[in-house]
């Protein structure tokens, strides 16, 4: 099982949107310095990509210092500093994007998507401390 998820989506090199899907794990701490990264066959057979696409995958994390080739061909995660807030930011710039002409398409000004934005930030923290979210009347 990999550790991280990929949607492929058209217009983008598979390899680049794997890349990505590996980054964000690595830097979200869900792939930790010294975990054993998925081989060229174990990405090929599960993603069902072409073995050289999965080779261009992991030689992109090393070239980024994300991965290190080990004696006996194993990549590892590095040990790195963690990622500054703008680096984190910009791992959601695809996401943002798309909800950003969403928006814009719907008719959605600035302020309302601040606030929509807010209402769910809220709501998954308090899920994520085992809260309840407040009442309306209670933020």
């Amino acid at each position: 099982m990999l550790p991280f998820r990929i949607d492929f989506k058209p217009g983008s090199p598979i390899y680049e949107q794997v890349a990505y899907a590996a980054t964000k794990s690595i830097i979200s701490g869900q792939l930790r310095p010294g975990d054993e990264f998925p081989s060229i066959r174990a990405l090929s057979r599960q993603l069902k990509i072409n073995p050289n696409t999965a080779h261009k995958v992991i030689s992109c994390l090393v070239d980024a210092g994300l991965l290190e080739i080990r004696s006996g061909s194993a990549a590892i995660v590095t040990a790195r500093p963690v990622a500054s807030k703008s680096e984190r930011a910009q791992l959601l710039r695809d996401q943002i994007e798309q909800l950003v002409v969403e928006a814009k398409r719907l008719g959605i000004d600035l302020d309302d998507m601040h606030e929509a934005l807010a209402k769910h930030w809220n709501r998954l923290e308090f899920k994520r401390e085992g809260k309840s979210a407040p009442s309306k009347g209670e933020r």
